[in-house]
């Protein structure tokens, strides 16, 4: 008779997300690296969240700090990996990320970009056109040191060509190949997204050469290692987690799931409601449960984004915080679950809704956290690049 598998049920699981996601106020980090790390990335798509993901989770964080981080000390990295979404990663964990999926994406955008060459009758041979402009590019970079596109596009007009996406769609739009060929020379690793124009609510970033943020470029692993060491470091902060959950935040297929998996020293445990979960051999030990304490966190956040299956922490919450793409809106957390969300106003008041009762200390560390993301934020917006059902609501 085969032995009963260990059970980690929900409140366990509830409180090592508070703990190891630094949501917990006993557990918050000392930088954004460490931060970014142990949640083995701050999602980045807007650049706007990579500042909020560490205010949450960082003790005594700021602006400056975050930024002398990012762009002073450049121990952090902004880079394309799992599921083809933009991650702020540190340094050492990048070498991992790109052999992982960063490679397979560099290979996907570079043949979409060729077919949209031919497509459009930019060139009849895309791979030479591609590869010459590509070069001309990064001497450019490497000149200038950093730059915009519009910069680069000055010393390679080819950069100016116009490629037309979703040809005879409703949603047509012409756009310079600028955008594709930047995409595309990150993703293999050459060039790096470094500090935006403007405020760090910018959205256009400047350009610089790999090399000159990372000595020696980004660090070779072998893609099966590598691998293997993201899904470690994915069961170390999120699990336990389903099979299902791994394979939906690393973007990987399940077979190349299944090959990583055979070289991590794995548990299968049952979750509450009989689901099949993992967790690292060594990580059984029960993890003590913090004080609830009350987090904003914001649209798109690494945690709320790091399994597939979230019903043991969003409970029947979705319809209001997620938009139809699946999106995750902001989010308003207490003891390790999802209760509410909230919203920045016009005026910048930080606006919040319960979505169920989470009793009197909730509502109390609620307003205290809402008051402090005011103040810290200031007169900068943070309008979410989607909307979702409450958001828009509180914003009025």
């Amino acid at each position: 008779m085969p032995a009963r598998l260990p059970r980690i049920r929900t409140d366990q699981r509830r409180a090592r997300l508070a703990v190891r996601h630094h949501l917990a106020v006993t557990a918050k980090a000392p930088s954004t690296v460490v931060a970014a790390g142990d949640l083995v990335g701050f999602h980045a798509t807007d650049p706007r969240s990579v500042y909020l993901e560490a205010w949450v989770r960082v003790r005594d964080a700021t602006v400056e700090s975050i930024q002398r981080e990012l762009y002073e000390e450049r121990s952090l990295l902004r880079m394309l990996a799992m599921r083809r979404t933009l991650f702020v990663v540190p340094i050492e964990l990048g070498g991992v990320m790109h052999a992982a999926c960063g490679l397979s994406v560099a290979a996907s955008e570079r043949r979409r970009l060729l077919r949209r060459l031919q497509s459009n009758g930019v060139t009849k041979h895309p791979e030479r056109w591609l590869r010459d402009v590509e070069e001309s590019t990064v001497r450019a970079l490497r000149r200038r040191g950093e730059a915009t596109a519009a910069q680069l596009a000055e010393d390679e007009p080819r950069l100016r060509t116009k490629i037309v996406l979703a040809p005879g769609k409703r949603y047509e739009a012409a756009q310079s190949v600028s955008f594709w060929v930047l995409l595309v020379l990150a993703t293999d690793g050459r060039i790096v997204r470094g500090r935006p124009r403007g405020s760090w609510i910018s959205r256009q970033y400047r350009w610089a050469p790999m090399e000159a943020w990372l000595q020696g470029g980004i660090p070779e692993w072998a893609i099966e290692d590598a691998r293997a060491e993201l899904v470690r470091r994915w069961l170390a902060s999120f699990g336990p987690g389903t099979f299902a959950d791994l394979k939906w935040w690393s973007g990987l297929t399940a077979a190349q799931v299944h090959a990583a998996l055979a070289h991590v020293d794995t548990l299968e445990v049952v979750l509450d409601g009989g689901e099949a979960g993992l967790v690292l051999a060594d990580d059984l030990a029960p993890v003590a449960t913090p004080q609830p304490s009350a987090a904003l966190l914001p649209p798109l956040d690494s945690t709320v984004m790091g399994w597939t299956q979230r019903d043991w922490f969003l409970g029947e919450h979705r319809a209001a915080l997620f938009d139809r793409s699946g999106n995750a809106g902001p989010t308003l957390w207490w003891g390790g679950r999802i209760v509410g969300g909230w919203a920045q106003r016009a005026d910048g008041e930080i606006a919040y809704r319960f979505l169920e009762d989470a009793g009197r200390d909730a509502r109390d560390g609620a307003a205290s956290e809402a008051e402090r993301l005011g103040v810290w934020l200031g007169r900068a917006k943070v309008l979410p690049a989607f909307r979702t059902p409450l958001e828009m609501e509180l914003a009025g």
